[in-house]
């Protein structure tokens, strides 16, 4: 059974910078692609950034373009999120996801496997 896992999150004050990661109990090999969707309270689960597996690339939402950069780290199945000049708009519940073909990482509905989430606090 895939199990992702996330880890990483905080409390900043805005301006700061966290870094979050994903580690998958399997290889990643035969996935799509792997990102984040955040929910911050009261609000929907909005997709963030995806890694395409195959293509070896990221793509971002509009809101953290320039402020988020997604990498993958092959050795050790992980994913990593490095977070430079958090918002407070950027407080929400942090969630890995994970798309087989057929799937994407950019719908909340077409998503194979979901972490557990990491909180993401940033304080103005």
């Amino acid at each position: 059974q895939v199990q992702l896992v996330d880890s990483g999150g905080g409390s900043v004050q805005a301006g700061g910078s966290l870094r979050i990661s994903c580690a998958a109990s399997t290889s990643t090999h035969d996935w799509y692609c792997w990102g984040w969707f955040r929910q911050a309270p009261g609000k929907e689960r909005e997709w963030v950034a995806s890694y395409y597996i195959g293509d070896l690339r990221a793509t971002y939402n509009d809101p953290v373009k320039g402020r988020f950069t997604v990498s993958q780290d092959n050795a050790k199945n992980t994913l990593h999120m490095q977070m430079v000049d958090l918002k407070p708009d950027d407080t929400a519940m942090y969630y890995c996801a994970a798309a087989e073909y057929g799937g994407t990482c950019t719908s909340v509905h077409a998503v194979s496997y979901w972490g557990q989430g990491t909180q993401v606090t940033v304080s103005s």
